[in-house]
């Protein structure tokens, strides 16, 4: 996460940005307690899925890698078995969530102005505006980006991070932070593996490896529906492995299971 250039703060906790603070707190100070605070709303988010039995998955990735097509791909596999929700981050517009919308899926966009990423406090107001009773899973579109994203628990229980074969197969090692806390590798865009020779899914997977990440990584093509049964297989154990986990804590216990406590910063 940069220190310097101020996308810490958000639109969602600004108003903890500028809350008065002691003489001779230091800019470090002001950003640990943000990420303090946010990881707190975190818990809370999460705490507040497992109660009504909703896998919570934040999908990463660059710019244009293809995660809107994932998710309406995915809708029409499983609209008919779960019920799904999703949240979409972007500087602005609401041209995501208008795609998602169009295939029955409610989906709230969040437009986060110059912030390049989402942060907890952005989705624990969105999910005053999204009924979590009865939902199945809570996807989380995150902003494009291969930073930001990946040092702010958002209260999930699963990191998807998706890298496209238009994309060099380096990603992993250039942007370890985020394929560190991936739980799922998803190689977009396999259709044109053909045309892109240069990108060779061994090397990918062995730059993962290198990060002592095990995670399963899997080819697929949302748009002509190659490989998707692995990416919908991993989503059915993933919710069944989620709600085990939440039916096994005490009631008096707030549910801290999931990848939120691997978010690298």
């Amino acid at each position: 996460m940069c220190e310097t250039c101020g996308c810490s703060v958000t639109p969602g906790n600004v108003s903890l940005a500028w809350r008065p603070v002691p003489h001779g707190t230091t800019t470090v100070d002001v950003l640990g307690r943000l990420l303090a605070a946010n990881d707190r709303t975190a818990q809370h988010n999460r705490a507040h899925f497992d109660r009504q039995g909703v896998l919570a998955l934040n999908l990463m990735s660059a710019p244009g890698s293809g995660k809107t097509a994932l998710l309406e791909a995915t809708a029409d596999a499983l609209m008919h078995e779960l019920r799904m929700a999703v949240i979409v981050g972007d500087l602005e517009t609401e041209n995501d969530a208008l795609r998602i919308r169009a295939r029955g899926i409610p989906a709230l966009q969040i437009t986060t102005g110059s912030a390049c990423h989402l942060d907890a406090h952005m989705i624990h107001d969105a999910l005053h505006e999204i009924a979590l009773d009865g939902l199945d899973i809570l996807f989380i579109e995150n902003v494009g980006n291969l930073v930001c994203p990946a040092s702010f628990d958002l209260g999930q229980h699963r990191n998807v991070a998706l890298l496209s074969f238009t994309e060099g197969d380096d990603k992993p090692a250039k942007y370890p932070v985020l394929f560190r806390s991936a739980d799922v590798v998803l190689l977009t865009k396999s259709d044109l593996a053909p045309h892109m020779p240069d990108f060779e899914p061994a090397r990918a997977e062995r730059a993962l490896r290198e990060l002592a990440n095990d995670a399963p990584m899997h080819a697929l093509s949302a748009r002509k529906g190659m490989g998707m049964q692995s990416w919908l297989d991993w989503l059915h154990q993933a919710l069944a492995s989620v709600r085990a986990a939440a039916r096994s804590m005490p009631s008096n216990e707030e549910p801290s299971h999931g990848h939120g406590q691997r978010m690298a910063r």
